[in-house]
């Protein structure tokens, strides 16, 4: 893949690199409209009064082997098949493919210095996720490969350490404007205004106006090679051992394991150049076997999986 969010704004190690970014980023046309700030001056404003709230699910007496909620409205409609490898076919097509299907997805707003400490970064990336708890581990993928490495792979490399800050409504413009592409050595600290806070275990700073924050210290690293095109590196998956969490007081429950989302009120990543706010959710029961077999609603539904797929 071409690029992903934050990493053709960011800024490699010197000016060319910079430059090379910023083509690609016009290139990749993530932007739809011609006009932005005209389409963003007819759009409604902000809805500061949306409060986090609880909805039922679309069907609460939904039952075993009842499938869809849509009353088979989505069997009605055609697939196409795309080999992500077809001739003619770029690679940022499949970019924008996936960021537009895979959401939303979470924005882990990465905190790094150098090696030398004259020298910070602030850049979020959309591909991040937390995959275990045991030990803490977050993964953070990066476009391109170590040889053209921005600068928050450069730092994390050398350094072995990085923070991750969760992003938030109160400072999302300031978290967005992080990914302009500025010179080569143009603090993303001044630029956001945002305000670095000291950490434990690692010498970067944490992103202050958060309400959650990660220390973490580097785990791995994988270099991935395209498959287009032999012999190009096109991307590399950091994972990062949290060491230390940071919680903002207001936010976090007595027993201090659960965030309250009416406080953290994070943001997302979608398609394009869109973002999702999260100020709805529902919760479901894991099922319980047992529970339904009594209940009858596993009758007639019991197959081998052979059979039943």
């Amino acid at each position: 893949m071409s690029a992903n969010f934050g990493d053709n704004e960011q800024k490699a190690n010197d000016s060319s690199g910079t430059e090379h970014r910023a083509d690609a980023e016009k290139a990749v046309g993530r932007n739809p409209h011609p006009d932005f700030q005209k389409v963003q001056a007819a759009r409604p404003d902000w809805r500061k009064e949306e409060s986090w709230h609880f909805t039922k699910t679309v069907d609460p007496n939904w039952k075993l082997g009842q499938g869809a909620n849509d009353g088979g409205e989505s069997l009605k409609k055609k697939h196409v098949e795309i080999d992500p490898y077809e001739d003619g076919r770029p690679a940022v097509f499949n970019y924008k493919l996936l960021i537009s299907a895979i959401i939303p997805r979470p924005i882990g707003f990465v905190s790094t210095r150098s090696e030398d400490g004259r020298s910070t970064n602030l850049a979020p990336f959309s591909y991040t996720q937390l995959i275990n708890h045991d030990p803490p581990l977050f993964t953070i993928g990066f476009a391109g490969g170590f040889s053209n490495a921005k600068d928050t792979l450069t730092n994390l490399a050398a350094t072995k350490e990085c923070t991750i800050n969760i992003v938030s409504e109160h400072f999302l413009e300031a978290a967005n404007a992080t990914s302009i592409n500025a010179p080569h050595g143009i603090s993303e600290w001044a630029l956001s205004g945002l305000t670095p806070a000291p950490c434990t275990n690692v010498t970067c700073s944490r992103v202050k106006e958060a309400v959650f924050s990660v220390e973490g210290k580097l785990f791995s690293t994988q270099e991935f090679e395209s498959r287009a095109t032999p012999g190009k590196k096109t991307g590399v998956l950091a994972i990062v051992e949290g060491t230390r969490f940071w919680v903002r007081e207001d936010a976090l429950n007595e027993d201090r394991n659960l965030i309250d989302p009416a406080v953290l009120r994070p943001m997302s990543r979608l398609g394009g150049i869109m973002y999702g706010r999260t100020v709805e959710g529902c919760e479901l029961l894991r099922p319980d076997f047992d529970e339904k077999q009594k209940a009858k609603e596993t009758d007639g539904l019991i197959m081998e999986k052979v059979g039943a797929q």
